[in-house]
């Protein structure tokens, strides 16, 4: 078996056995094969020496520190699969060390600016020249409706977008104040609806019944795609549009912030952290300690504010 077929096997397992995401799996398959290549496509026979200098042409070639780890450890579990399957007597990957990184904090919003932009989307979803019967065919107006609905969920939710976009329609259809998602690794999590995502979803809902490309589509946000639902990039545009006609710096803006500040605003105002990991769907705590400094500061405003001693 050589080493593309491994890399193959790797995959299968990864699928199978562990549930692994489409993406996650486009990603192991691009970082295998890079690697693989750059060591003369025997990346299965490399030795721990091989790997080392492969991990130091990357960095010659300036890839940051946080692309070199990933691509460390997307090599270490595929050697980690060969050593199990008896397929390598060893593991070349155990004496390297992954490259130093930094833990960035994680780009968010305020809450001034996270009402504006939803505020802004309300707006235009409500705009009474666009907002009757006799222009329920104006595709304008329609794709303000939908963006309203995803804003307020995504906000509301705290969700990947991935797991936006691809909501089922029975989500908006049964109108519950909680539904489950699936995310990363198969697993299902709880999480909830405030009243105004309710509210932009039904509306998005009934705009979308008239449209009759969407009426047999299972998801929420149909669209002619390979997939059948909204792509990511679409929405990451409409997004970065509607930052720019609320007066927000469209470079400030994606769907990944907006997760971020779902979970920044709710420490903030006192929510914990491991309800924020279940809602946000952490599989590890460590993950969700990215937001220690939200904590940090919460408690050094406390302190300040009730402290019969402080300043």
């Amino acid at each position: 078996m050589n080493s593309a077929a491994r890399i193959e096997a790797f995959l299968e397992m990864m699928s199978a056995e562990r549930g692994a995401a489409e993406n996650t799996l486009s990603s192991y398959r691009r970082d295998l094969e890079d690697a693989s290549d750059a060591i003369g496509g025997a990346l299965a026979s490399a030795a721990a020496a091989d790997i080392r200098a492969y991990l130091d042409d990357i960095a010659a070639r300036g890839f940051a520190a946080t692309s070199q780890a990933r691509k460390l450890s997307a090599i270490r579990q595929f050697f980690k699969f060969l050593y199990a399957e008896g397929l390598r007597a060893d593991d070349p990957t155990g004496t390297l060390d992954s490259p130093k990184k930094g833990r960035p904090l994680p780009k968010t919003m305020s809450e001034a600016d996270t009402g504006r932009l939803i505020d802004r989307a309300a707006l235009e979803a409500g705009d009474p020249r666009l907002g009757n019967d006799a222009a329920l065919g104006n595709s304008e107006w329609l794709a303000a409706l939908r963006l309203h609905a995803l804003v307020e969920v995504l906000y509301a939710t705290g969700l990947r977008v991935s797991e936006l976009v691809g909501l089922p329609v029975t989500v908006a259809q049964r109108d519950d104040r909680f539904f489950m998602v699936r995310g990363k690794g198969d697993k299902e999590r709880m999480v909830p609806l405030s009243t105004k995502a309710r509210t932009a979803m039904r509306s998005w809902l009934a705009a979308r019944a008239k449209v009759p490309a969407f009426a047999d589509s299972p998801f929420l946000f149909p669209a002619a795609s390979d997939s059948g639902y909204l792509s990511r990039q679409v929405f990451a545009r409409d997004l970065k549009g509607l930052a720019a006609r609320a007066g927000i710096a469209s470079a400030k803006i994606s769907p990944h912030v907006l997760r971020h500040a779902f979970a920044s605003h709710l420490l903030q105002n006192g929510a914990d952290l491991r309800a924020v990991q279940q809602l946000l769907g952490h599989a590890d705590i460590s993950t969700t300690q990215i937001y220690t400094h939200v904590l940090e500061e919460r408690l050094v405003r406390l302190v300040n504010d009730h402290h019969p001693l402080a300043d």
